[in-house]
């Protein structure tokens, strides 16, 4: 292996385990790395999974996390095997202090090599995701993200330069997507919709200049900001 450097190139140098992070390697190696395993490990052609769609889908990848995916604890086990074992013929080790497990029901605890994986009730994946499937969490955690962009955006929202339909688009492009980052999985209950209308409506009254304290209905905001929806 060489490196590019400003005035050429340095002499040949081995590359061993555990790069570190902060080298501009490090993800290059994991990706190639990460892929062989999950393309050698036989989990395509493995019957373990979820079904979804008519896909039988048995692994999932976000940044360097990856996730399995069973319906029963033995398959379970069989896809976190087999992941273990291809891993270890390309000279990584299962780390099992970072292996956690989340079942939507009773689990027996496990055991391997000696040491046992710990049984967590929620986990994050790009979004938070919970054993029991409440999403009023990580609805209320997008929704503060969005307070903050917003809040982020006051010196161009206050600005009397930028028309109001070009304010409308940017709240648009840059407010709601955060808020509505994995949304399709939400299963949404009364008060979690409550709280994202009424948080829309904190928005366009952010973006008008109209105070809590002003006698406005939110028919009046919504007319008032509707010919740019």
């Amino acid at each position: 292996m060489f490196m590019l450097i400003y005035h050429g190139t340095t002499d040949l140098f081995q590359i061993g385990k555990g790069v570190h992070q902060g080298c501009i390697l490090s993800p290059c190696l994991f990706n190639l790395y990460a892929e062989y395993i999950m393309r050698n490990a036989g989990l395509e052609e493995a019957q373990a999974g979820m079904k979804i769609a008519r896909r039988n889908i048995n692994n999932l990848r976000y940044a360097d996390d990856t996730i399995l995916m069973a319906e029963s604890e033995e398959e379970l086990k069989s896809l976190l095997m087999k992941v273990k074992e291809r891993s270890e013929k390309v000279g990584l080790k299962l780390n099992i202090q970072k292996t956690k497990i989340m079942a939507s029901g009773p689990i027996a605890s496990w055991q391997i090599d000696g040491e046992t994986v710990e049984t967590v009730s929620d986990f994050f994946g790009g979004s938070k995701i919970t054993a029991d499937g409440d999403c009023s969490h990580e609805i209320k955690r997008r929704l503060l993200l969005g307070r903050k962009v917003m809040t982020n955006l006051d010196s161009i929202l206050k600005s009397r330069d930028i028309t109001l339909p070009a304010k409308l688009h940017l709240v648009k492009a840059m407010v709601f997507p955060v808020v509505m980052h994995g949304c399709e999985s939400w299963t949404v209950k009364k008060a979690e919709r409550r709280r994202i209308d009424a948080f829309g409506l904190w928005c366009w009254r952010r973006l008008l200049r109209v105070p809590w304290t002003a006698r406005r209905s939110n028919q009046s905001i919504l007319k008032e900001i509707s010919p740019g929806c």
